[in-house]
């Protein structure tokens, strides 16, 4: 049952709440169009970019890690507070960027933002959907995280070639946002109560119910691999399209990004049509056609293969991830929700961080169009592998619907 520790009726519902997670996984992507003005300022290598992208994925890994199912305990919203004030942060320090240490601390705190977000507000959403509208809640769920992702690069972009202060406005803007979301937060009703102390943090590790580890697997390797290209994506086709392509606009950059995550709600958008089941199989093999392309702009040096591959792989992508999403959380009983869609997630960000990393490493040897070859030709073995896995066995738990909260929780 939905309650509200605040003792009025339900004001505001799922909308609200992933408008909030809009926000904020927004702000977790703002620097990327700006890396090159970074390096230039700064002088540091195409690898130090990809350390920086991922120092951010270590902050969200660490904290699914050891809060993950902290929303279960606590209550959504006081999570959602506390993830606001982190992204608050995150933006300051890059509003008073003085070199690599100040970017570093930004990005670890955006990944701790990021973290919380990602159990504690999709939880949230589910949760506030009236009955009838549990498929539109999961799809606003997911929209909102990748929504949010792409906004971010597409408006830093514009803001950053077409108005003042590249490196500063884009983060004031995003502060503006947050006052915005934590206002939205402050109304939203309670769906967690009531609340206990939470247990001492420590890592949680990967314990997950029963119920869910039949449909665990499957889902969460897939999502590894499409999270894997939207890392690739988000760290390093900036670089290659002003490196490789000579295209400096920022706004161009940041348009390019946004197409793989706007291909990624389109994805989203047709699980539901489609069903679980299929869409799981089916979004990895769109994800593998889509990476083909993505090689293949690479091999010829072509920006309208790259943007076909972004918005190709990127529907791939959200077709599994959401299926993989939607599976996992009516798998998983309503005490565990939060905890369980937070170990999904650990797993997810592995795939942005981890590849992504050893793309920066082979920069050195290879160059950049070599690493994006050899990091394609890997994600392609995975999705297919992973894609032929769920064919064979498809998802048991994928079409129950999404078991209501038990009264007093």
């Amino acid at each position: 049952m939905i309650s509200d520790r605040t003792g009025g009726p339900r004001r505001l519902g799922y909308p609200v709440a992933a408008g909030v997670f809009a926000i904020g996984m927004a702000g977790t992507t703002l620097p990327t169009p700006l890396y090159g003005l970074y390096r230039e300022q700064l002088g540091f290598s195409e690898l130090m970019v990809t350390v920086v992208f991922a120092v951010y994925a270590l902050g969200v890994i660490t904290v699914l890690l050891l809060a993950g199912h902290l929303s279960d305990e606590v209550g959504r919203r006081p999570v959602l507070f506390c993830a606001l004030g982190l992204s608050a942060a995150s933006a300051l320090c890059f509003i008073f960027e003085g070199g690599l240490p100040m970017l570093l601390l930004g990005r670890v705190l955006s990944g701790f933002a990021a973290g919380l977000f990602s159990g504690a507000a999709t939880a949230c959403v589910l949760e506030l959907a009236r009955p009838g509208q549990e498929a539109r809640a999961g799809f606003a769920a997911t929209a909102a995280n990748m929504g949010g992702l792409g906004c971010g690069p597409l408006l830093s972009g514009l803001l950053a070639q077409y108005a003042p202060w590249p490196l500063t406005l884009p983060f004031l803007a995003h502060l503006a946002l947050v006052a915005v979301a934590a206002a939205a937060t402050w109304l939203l009703p309670e769906t967690v109560g009531p609340p206990h102390r939470p247990r001492r943090l420590r890592p949680q590790g990967l314990r997950l119910p029963p119920e869910v580890r039949g449909v665990f697997t499957p889902s969460a390797v897939a999502a590894f691999a499409g999270f894997s290209l939207l890392g690739l994506f988000t760290a390093v086709a900036p670089s290659f399209v002003g490196q490789t392509l000579g295209v400096h606009n920022l706004a161009l950059a940041g348009l390019i990004v946004f197409t793989v995550f706007l291909g990624s709600t389109a994805g989203q958008s047709l699980t539901e049509r489609i069903g679980v089941r299929r869409a799981l199989p089916g979004g990895c093999l769109v994800l593998v056609a889509g990476l083909v392309l993505v090689a293949t702009s690479l091999a010829v040096t072509s920006l309208p293969l790259l943007v076909i591959g972004a918005v190709c792989g990127g529907m791939g992508q959200g077709l599994a991830f959401r299926a993989g999403l939607t599976a996992v959380g009516r798998a998983a009983p309503p005490e565990h929700r939060g905890g369980t869609i937070s170990a999904f997630f650990l797993v997810a960000y592995l795939g942005i961080s981890l590849p992504v990393v050893g793309v920066g490493a082979l920069t050195l040897g290879l160059g950049l169009r070599g690493a994006g070859l050899a990091f394609s030709a890997c994600d392609i073995a995975l999705a297919v592998t992973v894609g032929l896995y769920v064919l064979r066995r498809p998802l048991t738990a994928a079409d129950r619907p999404v078991p209501p909260l038990p009264r007093g929780r």
